[in-house]
């Protein structure tokens, strides 16, 4: 089986006048489809620039990406669009919610630029924000505003879900569910979900572990048996 997605020897240089700042020094790792790949490592170990490259919010410098067989970093502006509006879901640490719309519009709002959007109802049933649709979101807790960023993301109906510590502003218990959430989804739908994150013990739920360590991967790990989300301590 050919990988879902593939990084072959990608570099990225960030130039700030004269000064050459290695972000992604030869990065090497391969993903395949549905599965929930843990990213982790420590501040400043190269995650977040991994995961802008794969969504197509950055371009690399040097390498190949290869995403459902598609050659992602030959791609131009346009067609990075594109690949952000029809292929990518994204769900972020902040949520980044627009504050005067209700939950259930701001759901919406992403399927108006997808091609193939699920039913925007049942997407908020499916993270347990049935009741709360029609709250705006200053009315809930973090949690629920992140289940909004998620079912935004998921609404779309996209092959790959990015996401960048999606539960770093959450209590124990909130981030948890999220978690949950998100392996569930890729466990029901077959979808690829890729999760950055600094926290080490989240790595026993992943499929398949990348550790990043000065803009290198310092290991790959395949688990065999996932720990359920429920198991997981921290």
């Amino acid at each position: 089986m050919e990988p879902f997605i593939e990084f072959k020897n990608v570099k990225k240089i960030y130039k700030m006048g004269d000064v050459e700042i290695p972000a992604l020094s030869g990065v090497d790792f391969s993903i395949n489809k549905g599965e929930v790949v843990i990213i982790a490592g420590a501040s400043g170990a190269g995650k977040s620039t991994i995961l802008n490259i794969l969504g197509g919010m950055e371009t690399l410098t040097e390498g190949e990406i290869i995403v459902d067989g598609k050659k992602i970093s030959d791609y131009d502006q346009t067609q990075r669009i594109g690949y952000r509006r029809y292929d990518v879901g994204f769900v972020f640490q902040f949520y980044n919610l627009v504050q005067n719309l209700t939950a259930l519009e701001n759901v919406e709002l992403a399927t108006q630029i997808s091609r193939d959007p699920l039913d925007i109802v049942q997407v908020m049933k499916d993270v347990g924000l049935e009741k709360q649709m029609d709250l705006f979101p200053a009315q809930l807790s973090g949690g629920e505003q992140q289940r909004v960023a998620i079912a935004r993301a998921l609404a779309k109906n996209p092959k790959l879900l990015l996401c960048d510590e999606p539960t770093g502003a959450l209590d124990y218990s909130t981030g948890k569910a999220i978690l949950k959430l998100l392996q569930d989804t890729s466990r029901r739908t077959g979808m690829t979900v890729v999760i950055i994150t600094h926290n080490l013990a989240l790595t026993a739920i992943g499929d398949r572990v990348i550790r990043v360590k000065s803009g290198r991967v310092d290991s790959v790990t395949v688990n065999e048996h996932p720990m359920d989300v429920a198991d997981v301590e921290w």
